[in-house]
């Protein structure tokens, strides 16, 4: 038994399937790469290559050449929702800008490193997986390095800032190693101005426990922002990743997670408040590929005005060897007036019958008529009541900061957001 899942041969598997899963790849295996589906070859002990084509969410192209990505044409699955011409360049020019500068704060515990492209650290936590993260690959010539040192446990917030100044096109490469045992909370506070693509990476070691919270707080007009987020966890380990999205003309944040130990953990929490005119965008992965690990993902969306756009897209792939899963993923999305657009898709691909537990659920739609006709009948205006329940929505997602002027910041500026919308109502 493992967390109550049998594993001898008189186990259970999921009605309608066999203990294989569903079939969807089959092909025998013969080494930890191949049944993670990678192609891969050791270099500076980091993994290099690219994924085996296929089929699966698991074959998903992978590399560091920008040369494997083909140049897009928005009928790729991964960019069906992205309005190309709002990348300005990103996907088509070089990326020789000015990189927004960064600047880390908060604690003389975490070490702060500027580093090379041969730093044996970048690149070890993931491989890009679209053209937009392989041409910021190709383009960054430093990276910077922010550890966590083994056995720490940082108090308060470890603050990284990340201006931007420069409307050229440009590339930024970030690396966050926690050492084992370490304990922590960081903050990526995205701001001013910026045509960016960029890679994150999280290397997680066994037993540590990170929270991450990765804030895009861009000026509206003119700021394009597109964010790979890379995390691998180690054995045991513990990860919470926060994404809040308010600012920016076109955000798009791919956070993908990879267990590479069991015993894992990881939660995952997103809002964004989508306003006239904006597209913001998040695309998640989390690749179960060892047994006894554990994932929740909880999006929410607000969305409000003309031309108002927002995307979710939540991939999660239980591979053979991942036994005793327990994964669930929800995506909620408000919409307060007419005129926006929300596309929302959870996608749950299962290769093993032998699982704890696993679902997922979406949902799009105005505010519930029962919701404020309850508050309306013990006295409260229905402008009160709809900013009540909107409230109440949106700000558990901010409480999993756990850092109360930060949460009190953001609170202000969806406070703002719904007094526009209260404006227009």
């Amino acid at each position: 038994m493992v967390d109550g899942v049998r594993t001898d041969e008189a186990r259970i598997a999921i009605p309608g399937m066999t203990q294989e899963g569903e079939k969807l790849a089959t092909a025998m295996v013969e080494s930890e790469e191949e049944a993670m589906g990678v192609s891969a070859s050791q270099e500076d002990g980091k993994v290099k290559g690219t994924k085996i084509a296929g089929t699966s969410r698991a074959d998903r192209q992978a590399s560091y050449d920008l040369a494997d990505f083909p140049e897009l044409t928005g009928r790729e699955e991964d960019f069906r929702f992205t309005p190309l011409k709002r990348l300005k360049g990103l996907h088509t020019d070089e990326l020789t800008g000015p990189a927004p500068a960064v600047t880390v704060s908060g604690s003389d515990r975490v070490r702060v490193e500027t580093v090379g492209r041969d730093d044996a650290r970048v690149g070890s936590a993931g491989i890009p997986e679209d053209r937009l993260s392989a041409s910021a690959w190709a383009a960054f010539q430093e990276a910077t390095v922010v550890t966590v040192p083994a056995e720490a446990e940082i108090d308060g917030t470890v603050m990284i800032e990340i201006e931007g100044t420069s409307p050229d096109p440009a590339a930024s490469h970030l690396v966050v190693v926690a050492e084992q045992f370490s304990k922590a909370r960081i903050v990526l506070r995205h701001h001013g101005s910026a045509v960016v693509s960029q890679n994150v990476e999280f290397s997680i070691a066994d037993s540590a426990n990170i929270t991450v919270v990765s804030l895009q707080e861009w000026e509206d007009e003119g700021t394009v922002h597109a964010s790979a987020q890379h995390v691998s966890l180690g054995r045991d380990s513990r990860f919470k990743h926060v994404v809040v999205s308010l600012g920016g003309d076109t955000v798009r944040v791919t956070p993908s997670v990879r267990f590479r130990a069991p015993g894992a953990d990881v939660e995952m929490y997103g809002l964004t408040f989508v306003d006239d005119g904006q597209h913001l965008e998040s695309r998640l992965f989390v690749d179960h590929s060892q047994p006894n690990c554990r994932s929740r993902v909880t999006y929410k969306s607000a969305l409000q005005g003309e031309g108002a756009h927002g995307v979710w897209v939540g991939d999660v792939l239980i591979r053979p060897a991942a036994e005793a899963t327990d994964t669930y993923e929800l995506n909620r999305n408000l919409i307060l007036n007419d005129g926006p657009r929300m596309d929302s898709i959870p996608n749950l691909e299962i290769e093993t019958g032998v699982i704890a537990g696993a679902g997922h659920a979406s949902t799009t739609g105005q505010l519930d008529a029962e919701h404020l006709y309850y508050l309306m009948s013990r006295g409260i205006t229905e402008r009160d009541a709809r900013a009540l329940v909107v409230r109440g929505f949106l700000f558990e997602i901010l409480q999993q900061i756990e850092d109360e002027s930060i949460e009190e910041r953001l609170r202000e500026i969806v406070e703002a957001e719904l007094a526009n919308v209260e404006r227009g109502a």
